[in-house]
């Protein structure tokens, strides 16, 4: 793919888009991120907080512990650390700097202070409204389709900003994704020149292997990782998801590391990438050829999330495992047809799984997805695959994608609400 085409640019774009550095779970922290905007917009400390958020924020928010706030869980406590000790000039590590003076700051405005939350009447899937109030003043910060994509700020009911867009899959700011395909992905991946990427992806390397060596070291959430390896071994497949999952125990748990995110999650930048970068370790790749892989795993990833939105009961994780598959291929040498046979196995499998939220269950996903994605290329190797036909399975990588995306984003709207009903008791 020459430098010229329009696809390389935005391949480029979209990489700076979804690759960025994200302190704990990314719902809570778009909270945090609203609220210490809003705080910083009214310009004190506020006397009370209203909190408005779409169902599928509650579902992503309600078992989640907050980092950097001594376990504390839910919507209000991430309100009250972005409120008190957040900067929101750090964005989606806007609670990365804390002490213990912060944190019982923190409890203190949970204990004082009232923090109302109410659902939104938005149609969207991803919407929040954080406003805060001190006497006669008030000033509300609005984040929709995507965690720091602020659409309104109003202070004492004068506009300030807004950016409002209400369509759900081409969101705004945003390069257009739907341009994506696996042939360009692989097409891109192979003649970028990965200079131009390597700070990126070396920062990926960096912040999720470092959360993924913490998760096995010290007890966190399930301990998936450690459970994985402790009963079956070193052996590098179970080591690549292993060390997936204990990146996500250690998040999920409220470790305080950075992670590299991949369309807007955590969890699925820690999956498309950290076995990719294992299996590069056992098999001595050289570094532009894991940083191509990567770029794959990447692309792949947010390809499939393209169709499916940010947030819905299918759970993420899954294309990301697939993700990480298509990375594993192209290490060892895959290219379209390896590639896409992967993608397409690991699909067949395991495309059921839902999300209900985030919390120490998402370890176990993400080790199966990632067990699938390598089975998927395994499969491949062994002269194996699955055929059109199968199941939700059609002829052709592309027509699979789009069968799951349909799948995702149509076909589970009713099963994202029941799961949001059955975790909320209703």
């Amino acid at each position: 793919m020459e430098t010229t085409d329009s696809r390389y640019q935005a391949y480029i774009a979209i990489l700076k888009e979804e690759l960025v550095p994200a302190m704990g779970c990314t719902e809570p922290i778009a909270i945090a991120y609203a609220a210490a905007k809003a705080r910083e917009i009214l310009g004190t400390q506020p006397e009370r907080v209203a909190i408005e958020v779409s169902r599928n924020i509650i579902k992503n928010v309600k078992s989640v512990v907050v980092p950097n706030t001594g376990n504390l869980r839910g919507i209000e406590a991430s309100a009250a650390a972005g409120i008190t000790i957040g900067k929101a000039n750090k964005v989606l590590e806007v609670i990365s700097v804390v002490d213990d003076a912060g944190r019982k700051q923190i409890e203190d405005f949970l204990n004082s202070k009232e923090i109302k939350v109410s659902e939104s009447n938005s149609d969207l899937t991803f919407d929040l409204t954080v406003t805060v109030f001190s006497g006669n003043s008030q000033a509300s910060v609005q984040i929709s389709h995507y965690h720091t994509n602020i659409v309104l700020i109003k202070k004492n009911g004068t506009l300030i900003y807004t950016n409002q867009d209400c369509n759900e899959i081409e969101t705004i700011k945003l390069t257009d994704r739907t341009m994506m395909n696996v042939r360009d992905i692989l097409d891109f991946a192979a003649s970028v020149d990965v200079e131009e990427l390597e700070p990126l992806l070396q920062t990926q390397i960096d912040y999720n292997m470092a959360i993924a060596t913490e998760g096995l070291k010290n007890d966190w959430g399930a301990n998936i990782g450690s459970v994985l390896i402790d009963s079956w071994g070193d052996d590098i497949k179970v080591r690549a998801k292993a060390l997936a999952a204990a990146a996500s125990d250690a998040r999920m748990g409220g470790c305080n590391l950075p992670v590299m995110i991949v369309s807007g999650s955590g969890n699925q930048g820690i999956t498309a990438s950290v076995p990719v970068i294992e299996y590069a370790r056992e098999i001595d790749s050289d570094k532009e050829t894991l940083l191509r892989a990567l770029i794959v795993a990447n692309l792949v990833t947010i390809h499939q999330k393209t169709g499916l939105g940010r947030l819905s009961a299918y759970c993420g994780a899954v294309s990301a495992g697939c993700g990480a598959g298509a990375g594993i291929a192209w290490l060892h040498g895959g290219r379209f047809e390896e590639v896409a046979h992967t993608i397409v196995n690991a699909l067949a499998t395991v495309s059921g799984i839902i999300c209900d939220g985030a919390k120490p269950s998402c370890a176990a996903k993400i080790a199966a997805s990632v067990d699938a994605g390598i089975l998927g290329f395994l499969m491949f190797e062994n002269g194996q695959q699955f055929y059109g036909g199968d199941g939700i399975v059609t002829k052709g990588v592309e027509n699979t994608i789009n069968n799951i995306g349909r799948l995702g984003r149509d076909g589970m709207k009713e099963t994202d609400k029941e799961i949001i009903r059955i975790m909320l008791g209703e």
